[in-house]
């Protein structure tokens, strides 16, 4: 029972409830493809279909078990092609999008900012604009639900002692990323407030498990590790994170789509701010335990402090008091125990990660850490 007395937040979605048909944009990515298999699992009543274009992130892989479902459909496309968003929804009648499709590396919006306007801001603008037509052509239906997936980053940067991001911190994203994050959410926001489309924004803090491709500090401290390769702090390693583990996450956004208020925002964290070197120190420690046959033992020697992130913001912190008290949902895996199975998962699928490091991905390794 929650502290509420209701029951876990998933039984709560699952009382009187009629089935979907939902499109999940992104979802051969890291948090998308975690997101599909938590819903085929605890909905299997409902069509799932996926839209993504296959870019250097997204994996089939990620999906593959569930390729043979009659209710799961993959399709892939661009969420910047109009005439495929307007074609699916009337196709499959769908009633909702979780709209995870995004360009989501900091480092590489440095590297090449047009492609995440391109994609984060466009992309968001189209799907919207295809979702209230069909909204509108079917009479506005109330159960219709539209939620898009954003990030913390786009409140900027705290000081150590500053208050947590709530909803309604203002806005400072300092990065390209964060701003074409910034301005999806904003689109978002518009689309209720100007034609009421039943929207939803959440803002999540840095998710880490598995499927997480190797350009992100978690997977790639893992594989370098496995490799014997340095692993590359930026800075003095001061910087802190809130740490989601990618289950409890898409538990929330399970909860907000069925439990939220449209044109509401809902910040999702997982209460576990980690400086980065503390955690790169708490995977060494993992990776010495789990691992029989590291290359180099103990690994914490392979850490490597390198020139710092452009514009590397100090700081970030959820408050996510407001999705507790209103739809009572909290996270349940403490950064340990979703570090330690983070790591095994890793450790038990070299398959799905050695096909990823290729001379492209090498490339861009270097042109980052050089």
């Amino acid at each position: 029972m929650t502290e509420t007395g209701k029951g876990t937040e998933a039984d709560q979605n699952s009382q009187r409830r009629h089935p979907r048909r939902i499109i999940i944009t992104g979802g051969a990515g890291f948090i998308g493809s975690n997101f599909v298999h938590y819903w085929c699992d605890r909905y299997p009543e409902d069509r799932v279909i996926v839209l993504d274009a296959l870019t250097y992130a997204g994996n089939l892989r990620n999906l593959e078990s569930l390729e043979e479902r009659p209710n799961f459909r993959f399709v892939q496309g661009d969420i910047c092609d109009r005439l495929l968003l307007d074609a699916l929804l009337k196709q499959e009648k769908v009633d909702a999008i979780a709209h995870l499709a995004a360009e989501s590396h900091v480092d590489r919006s440095i590297l090449s900012p047009g492609a995440f306007v391109r994609t984060n801001v466009v992309g968001t603008f189209t799907l919207l604009e295809a979702f209230r037509h069909h909204w509108e052509a079917h009479q506005k239906p109330s159960h219709y639900r539209f939620l898009h997936v954003s990030t913390d980053e786009v409140y900027g940067s705290l000081g150590s002692d500053d208050p947590a991001f709530s909803e309604t911190t203002s806005y400072a994203p300092n990065s390209p990323y964060s701003a074409s994050k910034a301005g999806s959410d904003h689109f978002a926001r518009a689309y209720y407030h100007t034609y009421n489309l039943p929207t939803l924004i959440t803002n999540c803090s840095n998710n880490y498990g598995p499927y997480h491709f190797p350009e992100k500090l978690i997977p790639l401290m893992c594989i370098n590790i496995l490799l014997g390769k340095s692993l590359p702090v930026y800075g003095d390693g001061q910087n802190v994170r809130d740490w989601l583990y990618v289950e409890d996450h898409c538990r929330a956004l399970d909860t907000v789509i069925h439990q939220g208020q449209p044109g509401e925002t809902y910040n999702i964290g997982g209460n576990n701010e980690v400086k980065n070197i503390d955690l790169v120190h708490m995977l060494c420690d993992l990776m010495d335990e789990l691992a029989p046959d590291l290359p180099v033992r103990p690994c914490h020697q392979l850490i490597t402090y390198v020139k710092d992130r452009p514009g590397h913001d100090r700081r970030y912190a959820i408050d996510a008091s407001k999705v507790k008290t209103e739809l009572g949902w909290t996270p349940q895996e403490t950064v340990e125990r979703g570090l330690r199975k983070t790591v095994q998962w890793y450790l038990d699928h070299p398959s799905w990660w050695r096909p990823l490091l290729s001379e492209e991905y090498q490339a861009y390794y270097r042109k980052v850490y050089a």
